[in-house]
C-alpha cells in the first residue's frame, strides 16, 4: 500500500489515496498498525483520502487505536495539499466531505505547492446534548451573548463547569466541532496536566463517546499555549478541532477575544470566530516522505 506521511503543525498522520489505491479491508486495524512508530510508519493514525459524491473529496480519520474521529483540523489542511500537489485539483478553493459535514478550504500556495491553509470549521455545536456530554447547559449571560455575537439569546452551553477527578474539581468548558472537546484554562501547562489528568478526562462518565482533552495556558486575550490529550490517540503535538474548540470556549468564559493565536509544541496556529459564527482555522501542511507499505509488519520501505 502505497502512503506519504504529512504533518500539520506535527499533528502527524499516514495518507492514502483511495482514488488509485484499494480502500483497506479493516482500517480500524490498519491504523493500529501502520501508526505504530516503533512496528510501523508512525503517526497520529491514518488518513484515507476517498472519492465523494458531495465534495472534492472525502477525508476518513483513524486514530492510532483505531477509532474513527469525525474530524481533524489539521489532516484535513494536509488533505487539500494532498490533492493540490499532486494535481487530482487544480482549485484553490476546495470542499472536503468529514464526519462533520462537508468544510470549505482556501489554499496558500508557493511556488507550485501548498504552504498553508484555512479552514472553515463551521459554527460549534454548544448544547450539552449534541457534544456530547452529561453536563447540564446553561443559557448564556447577557455579557456573553454581547462577546459572542451571532448567538441567539437562550443559547445553553458548558462553561466554567465542575468536573471532580482525580481527586480535585476542575472548571471545564465544552465544545464540540463535530467531535467533542473539554477545555481548562490552567495558570501553568505542565506535563501533570497533560499526561496525568488527560486520560482520565478522556474515559470520565460525563463524555459518553469519549473527549480530547485540552489544558490552555493564556498568554494574553490574544494569545494562548495549548497541549492536548486526544481522543484515541494520546497527547499529540496539535489538534486543530481543539484549538478552534479553545478559540470558542475563551469566548464563553471570558479569558480570550476572537481571534487567537495559539501555540502548540508542534507549532502555531490562527484561529478566528468569526461574527458569521463560523471559526476560521489557518496553518501549515507538510509533506514529510512517502513509501508502501505491508501489513503485518511484513516491510517497510521509505523514499523522499
Amino acid at each position: 500500500m502505497r502512503f506519504v506521511k504529512m504533518h500539520g503543525a506535527g499533528n502527524d498522520y499516514v495518507y492514502v489515496n483511495c482514488f488509485d489505491e484499494p480502500l483497506p479491508a479493516d482500517p480500524a486495524e490498519t491504523a493500529r498498525q501502520i501508526a505504530d512508530r516503533h512496528f510501523g510508519v508512525g503517526g497520529d493514525g491514518l488518513v484515507l483520502i476517498c472519492p465523494s459524491e458531495r465534495a472534492d473529496a472525502r477525508m476518513r480519520m483513524f486514530n492510532a487505536d483505531g477509532s474513527e474521529a469525525e474530524n481533524c483540523g489539521n489532516a484535513i489542511r494536509c488533505v487539500a495539499k494532498y490533492l493540490f500537489d499532486r494535481g487530482l485539483t487544480q482549485q484553490q478553493q476546495l470542499q472536503i466531505e468529514t464526519g462533520a459535514g462537508v468544510l470549505p478550504l482556501e489554499l496558500e500556495v508557493h511556488g507550485g505547492l501548498v504552504e498553508r491553509v484555512r479552514v472553515d470549521m463551521g459554527p460549534p455545536i454548544l448544547e450539552a446534548a449534541l457534544i456530547p456530554t452529561t453536563f447540564v447547559g446553561k443559557p448564556l449571560s447577557a455579557e456573553t451573548l454581547a462577546r459572542a455575537s451571532g448567538l441567539e439569546p437562550g443559547t445553553t452551553a458548558v462553561v466554567d463547569a465542575k468536573l471532580p477527578i482525580a481527586g480535585e474539581t476542575l472548571r471545564v468548558t465544552c465544545v464540540s466541532m463535530g467531535n467533542p472537546h473539554c477545555i481548562t484554562f490552567v495558570d501553568k501547562l505542565s506535563d501533570r496536566w497533560v499526561l496525568e489528568l488527560g486520560p482520565k478526562i478522556e474515559h470520565d462518565k460525563h463524555f459518553p463517546r469519549r473527549v480530547n482533552a485540552e489544558f490552555i495556558e493564556v498568554v494574553n486575550p490574544r494569545e494562548v499555549r495549548m497541549r492536548v490529550w486526544e481522543r484515541g490517540s494520546g497527547e499529540t503535538l496539535a489538534c486543530g478541532t481543539g484549538a478552534a474548540a479553545v478559540c470558542v470556549a475563551g469566548v464563553l468564559a471570558g479569558r480570550t477575544e476572537r481571534r487567537v493565536a495559539v501555540h502548540l509544541l508542534g507549532g502555531d496556529l490562527e484561529l478566528e470566530w468569526a461574527d458569521d459564527g463560523r471559526v476560521y482555522m489557518t496553518g501549515p501542511a507538510v509533506e514529510v516522505f512517502s513509501g508502501e507499505w505491508s501489513p503485518q509488519g511484513e516491510k517497510v520501505s521509505q523514499t523522499r
